[in-house]
């Protein structure tokens, strides 16, 4: 299968081939839903606590003696069952980030590319550069291109006046293919990428 090649000006300049082996398979949303419980998962701050009677300020003198007062025993004015005391497993701060595999990762972006492509909401382009640093020239590039709502850009390297200019478009941003996650792909509405980045990306995922 061919895909057209087009230039910033949305003039096709050629075409370029993609491997039945990367976009030819079956889409599976098992796989994307993994991957993107991982994504979200990594990128929680997990900083709630609570504190422990450990932490909690109060003496740790016993209120009173242990028998005679006819009162309940206690140990500590700190104890959890006292108010102000402290709290019983109580959460603390750790990471929500877990382990998944790379064959699941690579299978994720495949099906999630393989979608945008059958949506025909893959657009390849030769390069994607802006001639100065101002987010009126990556709009309208974007709109030469008819890219409109959510979009995600994928090039080899980073280009920093792009990069730059992209900055104070909402729902648009600029990837690196080896970063590119299937995340990325399903929460944008098109996927915009270079011929190279995409020929690097099947590299990858063949």
């Amino acid at each position: 299968m061919q895909l057209d090649v087009v230039n910033n000006e949305n003039k096709k300049v050629g075409t370029v081939d993609v491997r039945d082996e990367v976009f030819g398979g079956r889409i599976n949303g098992d796989l994307m839903w993994e991957s993107v419980v991982h994504a979200n998962a990594a990128e929680r701050s997990g900083t709630h606590a609570a504190k422990t009677r450990a932490f909690v300020s109060g003496t740790g003198k016993k209120p009173w003696k242990q028998k005679g007062t006819g009162r309940a025993q206690v140990g500590s004015s700190r104890t959890p069952l006292w108010r102000h005391g402290g709290t019983s497993h109580p959460p603390r701060p750790r990471s929500y980030d877990f382990k998944l595999s790379k064959k699941v990762e690579r299978g994720a972006l495949r099906s999630a590319l393989s979608e945008k492509m059958k949506a025909g909401e893959l657009v390849v382009v030769d390069a994607l550069s802006v001639s100065e640093i101002k987010t009126k020239a990556a709009v309208e590039m974007l709109k030469r291109l008819g890219i409109t709502g959510k979009a995600v850009l994928v090039d080899v390297a980073a280009d920093d006046k792009l990069s730059r200019s992209l900055r104070n478009i909402p729902g648009v941003t600029l990837v690196v293919s080896s970063r590119l996650t299937a995340r990325d792909v399903i929460g944008a509405g098109r996927v915009v990428t270079t011929q190279g980045a995409l020929e690097k990306l099947q590299e990858a995922l063949a």
